[in-house]
């Protein structure tokens, strides 16, 4: 089997799990999906416990890693198996949290290659590039592609690029990022989740990885 990029889902906050739940399933269902990063809405903790178990098992059982976005504190409770962190600021704290649970944990928000580095020094599984700045605009894609092409050449560390829109897919494969985070646009095409999800694993097999 060729060895590519592989496709993780960075879904859209929702308030009730019904509203994500019936896409996110017809997407699993389309073929390999490595992580689901889940956002978690404005809730009290136990409230969010139970909002994260409501994904856990569809997401599991369909042989993806649900990551919890900004919350390292309620991965074991919910049952989830990572973090993933929109800044490295919380990065160490969440590491020593979670490495001795043999959990997940990924980071963004990384504006500057020395930040970048520095959380890769630290132990995360992943670094990623291009997802929504604070304020919801994206950085160029030129500068995505640029980093995540200068990462994947030079670091051992994975390296996720993500794209809000499937058109640019096949860019960030190009760039020999060893995953490509597909925003919500994934649940809102035209065509379908799964017909989505298909076409975008489509373009990442036609991209193969470089091997050493």
């Amino acid at each position: 089997m060729a060895h590519h990029p592989r496709l993780v889902f960075f879904c859209p906050r929702v308030e009730d799990p019904a509203d994500l739940l019936p896409g996110l399933t017809a997407a699993l269902g389309a073929g390999r999906v490595d992580a689901v990063i889940l956002p978690l809405p404005e809730r009290e903790d136990r409230a969010l416990v139970n909002f994260a178990k409501a994904f856990a098992p569809v997401v599991q059982n369909a042989g993806a890693a649900l990551l919890l976005l900004d919350r390292p504190d309620l991965v074991v409770r919910s049952g989830a198996d990572g973090a993933h962190l929109s800044a490295p600021d919380a990065l160490a704290e969440a590491l020593e949290l979670l490495r001795p649970q043999e959990r997940i944990v990924g980071c963004a928000g990384l504006r500057a290659r020395h930040e970048a580095m520095e959380a890769a020094e630290l132990g995360c599984e992943y670094v990623m590039f291009g997802e929504p700045l604070a304020d919801g605009t994206l950085p160029p894609l030129p500068s995505v592609l640029e980093r995540a092409a200068w990462w994947a050449e030079l670091f051992q560390t994975p390296c996720v690029g993500y794209v809000p829109d499937a058109a640019d897919i096949d860019a960030v494969a190009k760039t020999g990022a060893e995953f490509v985070a597909v925003g919500p646009a994934v649940f809102t095409a035209p065509e379908g989740p799964a017909a989505a999800v298909a076409a975008a694993l489509a373009v990442l097999a036609a991209n193969p990885l470089p091997t050493d």
